[in-house]
């Protein structure tokens, strides 16, 4: 089914790539916002004449789903205006604080919601992957998580990489805020048995990798996935907007979309 969709964060690099792939699939952008373009046609901003909407500075309703890629004021705003219109929301967008989940799930008896920090098939299986050899391998396996990422990136560690010391966490029982350690400097002290690294890397032009290492004595497994398009990303998050609308009000997440374990 064709769908009507809104774009937060339009003009931007993921947003050019959902516009894209998005009338490839035969939907159509019938509400692309973004700050910076404000009155210009969208067509233009993106130099893709398909697209004849103007760009808006926010959402007025009339579209089947809200796909939002943007920074976290501009999710907040535009999570309030699809409640105020009904419309379902799918957000990619990180650097959300709790208040902001806290947000997301109040609307959630509303409308339907689906954040993720990550909405390719690869990461999500990554997810599930660590999750359970989390659950499955001894304390005697430490953890660290490792993320790369261009040099444009402003929020750090990325939400991939908080997604996976949650999925980890949640195969062995840890309390992510308790466990995580940024970073290391200076005289540390002998590393503890539950501490779980993370570690944050920024640089060229590199879409995104990821890998979660368990080291132990004499052996070391490391599950990594790397991006090399934003495509991948894209692609999701149209399979999402497909998957979302029109269903009941709820929080919803991508291993529901791709039918992973959740």
């Amino acid at each position: 089914m064709a769908l009507k969709i809104a774009l937060n964060g339009a003009g931007g690099r993921m947003g050019r790539r959902i516009a894209d792939l998005a009338a490839n699939a035969g939907h159509e952008i019938v509400a692309p916002i973004d700050h910076k373009f404000i009155g210009e046609p969208f067509g233009s901003v993106i130099n893709d004449h398909r697209f004849r909407s103007e760009v808006a500075s926010e959402y007025n309703g009339g579209a089947d789903v809200l796909v939002d890629f943007s920074l976290p004021e501009g999710f907040r705003a535009r999570l309030a205006e699809c409640l105020k219109h009904g419309t379902p929301l799918v957000s990619g967008t990180t650097g959300l604080t709790a208040d902001d989940f806290a947000g997301l799930d109040e609307a959630a008896k509303t409308i339907p919601v689906l954040w993720a920090p990550n909405m390719s098939v690869g990461v999500n299986l990554l997810f599930a992957l660590a999750k359970q050899a989390a659950a499955s391998l001894p304390e005697t396996y430490d953890i660290e998580i490792v993320e790369m990422h261009h040099r444009r990136k402003v929020d750090a560690p990325s939400g991939t990489a908080l997604g996976l010391l949650k999925a980890v966490c949640a195969g062995n029982g840890r309390n992510p805020t308790e466990v995580v350690k940024h970073g290391r400097e200076g005289h540390t002290g002998e590393r503890t048995r539950k501490e779980i690294g993370m570690h944050t890397l920024r640089g060229g032009d590199v879409v995104g990798d990821h890998t979660v290492v368990f080291a132990t004595e004499g052996e070391r497994i490391e599950l990594t996935h790397k991006a090399s398009s934003r495509d991948t990303f894209a692609a999701g998050a149209v399979r999402a907007a497909e998957w979302l609308a029109g269903k009941k009000p709820g929080v919803y997440g991508m291993h529901e979309v791709l039918g992973l374990p959740g």
